[in-house]
């Protein structure tokens, strides 16, 4: 029988995916110090979805044995990137939704722009709980829904810039877009937005993964972090913007498809979000 979530259930998740993600994250950092060694993967269409690392697995196990007592309690399924998707999220309330290490190029490269991201999202495809842990910075953002957005404990509220004259857009984005066909044309699809007759420049940032890449716009706005839909599967996963998309939505920010409708993080045909 699945059991109707209340704001307390909520807190206990969110402190218990905390927990998770920290823990992950101790992992992380550990192996960061040292060389690390990946192997190709089954996965979409970039060298970022088809890579993983002993890392990831170690991270993952650490996660799952950390939230399976809250499987049986509340009733919940699990969703996660380095395990196939067994399709029991279609039939409870609530899953987890955990990505053990977003970023792994970044990681495997020892530049910034990993994560590790948990959310808890209901049978509609919502976000109801989001957290991630950058281990390097060793900050740890987490959202419930109704209750806004906490950066290291604290709530985080951050500042809003408007665009003004000889101000920034931070267009933030994979390291593949760099090659797409229509990446110049976006940059100056993107000028049209901004205020006539007051000249901008358009910074682009690229180096993190999808979960990294979304919590930078927070940190640089203005900023923006897109992906086109693809034909075939790509263009990101169900775990790569569960977290962030609570965590967007509770602070005022934009998220959705690209066109203009809500994200479906519980969608059926595959946990690709290749087609939005």
């Amino acid at each position: 029988m699945a059991v109707k979530l209340t704001p307390q259930h909520l807190e206990e998740l969110c402190a218990l995916a905390e927990k998770a993600a920290l823990a992950a994250g101790e992992i992380i950092a550990a192996a960061y110090a040292n060389p690390i060694h990946f192997q190709a993967k089954e996965g979409g269409d970039s060298l970022a979805s088809q890579v993983v690392t002993e890392t990831d697995i170690q991270a993952q196990t650490q996660i799952l044995d950390v939230l399976s007592p809250s499987l049986h309690a509340y009733d919940l399924a699990v969703l996660t990137e380095e395990t196939p998707d067994d399709g029991s999220r279609h039939q409870k309330a609530y899953f987890w939704c955990i990505d053990p290490l977003d970023g792994t190029l970044p990681f495997i490269e020892k530049t910034p722009g990993f994560a590790v991201s948990i959310a808890l999202v209901d049978a509609k495809g919502t976000a109801v709980v989001g957290v991630v842990y950058d281990p390097i910075t060793h900050t740890l953002y987490s959202a419930i829904q109704h209750n806004g957005v906490r950066r290291n404990g604290k709530r985080w509220q951050p500042l809003r810039k408007p665009l003004q004259q000889n101000s920034e857009l931070h267009f933030i984005h994979d390291r593949s877009f760099l090659h797409h066909p229509h990446y110049t044309s976006t940059l100056e699809q993107l000028k049209c937005i901004h205020p006539p007759n007051i000249p901008f420049r358009v910074e682009t940032l690229h180096t993190g993964g999808a979960v990294m890449n979304a919590l930078w716009v927070l940190h640089h706005a203005p900023a923006v972090y897109f992906k086109y839909p693809k034909p075939k599967p790509g263009g990101g996963s169900l775990w790569d913007y569960a977290a962030t998309s609570l965590i967007f939505s509770e602070l005022g920010a934009h998220v959705s498809d690209m066109f203009g409708k809500p994200l479906d993080l519980n969608q059926t045909k595959s946990t690709f979000l290749n087609k939005s």
